[in-house]
């Protein structure tokens, strides 16, 4: 599929909240975070002027009107259009039915991992199942503080919880293995991180060649 014609995030979650109501960008930036987007989605707030534009010009929003409020400026209300409701529409399932691999800073870290020891990473990983464990126990005592809510509006919240949840699984079996002495090749490893960082270990080299 081609190139869509605003692909900013913050593009989706405008469109969600627009087929409420026609709502000037104070109410859309209040409205995204009442409705916890900037948890979902990676929000820069300082771009909704320049992505509520992107999104008049390519024809999702229109501008219905305005109001003026006391001395403050005048206010631009906006309205989502029907092709507006197609694009929200196409792009949710767009999402949900194709997966994309995405960066993640954890992989970024294990991809480099030798340079670091493993005793230091046993430590490492100790702090990272204790901080995904407060995460965890964070966001269930959100969703049990709220009741009634359909369980379609906490979806994305449980997949979340699951994903952090093999995630801190993943995590405790491979500090277990550096711990125990298990994990394959420790020798090695030890002697390539030694070799990184002491000029006098064995497979030290000052030739970047």
């Amino acid at each position: 599929m081609g190139a869509r014609k605003v692909d900013n995030l913050l593009a989706l979650a405008v469109l969600s909240v627009m087929v409420e109501r026609p709502m000037h960008r104070y109410e859309i930036a209040a409205t995204l975070r009442s409705h916890g987007k900037d948890q979902d989605m990676d929000i820069k707030w300082g771009s909704l002027y320049t992505v509520v534009r992107n999104m008049e010009k390519a024809g999702f929003l229109e501008i219905v009107g305005s109001e003026r409020a006391g001395g403050r400026p005048e206010r631009v209300i906006y309205r989502i259009t029907e092709a507006g409701r197609t694009e929200l529409v196409d792009w949710t399932r767009d999402l949900v039915a194709r997966p994309q691999r995405e960066q993640s800073r954890f992989v970024a870290g294990l991809s480099v991992l030798a340079v670091l020891s493993p005793d230091e990473v046993v430590s490492l990983l100790e702090q990272r199942a204790t901080a995904l464990e407060e995460t965890l126990a964070e966001i269930r005592a959100q969703v049990g503080a709220v009741e009634g809510l359909p369980r379609l509006f906490l979806i994305e919240t449980e997949f979340g919880v699951a994903m952090l949840e093999a995630e801190l699984g993943w995590v405790r079996g491979l500090r277990a293995e550096l711990a125990d002495g298990t994990f394959p090749e420790l020798d090695s490893w030890r002697q390539v991180n030694r070799a990184l960082f002491d000029p006098a270990a064995e497979g030290w080299s000052t030739n970047p060649g």
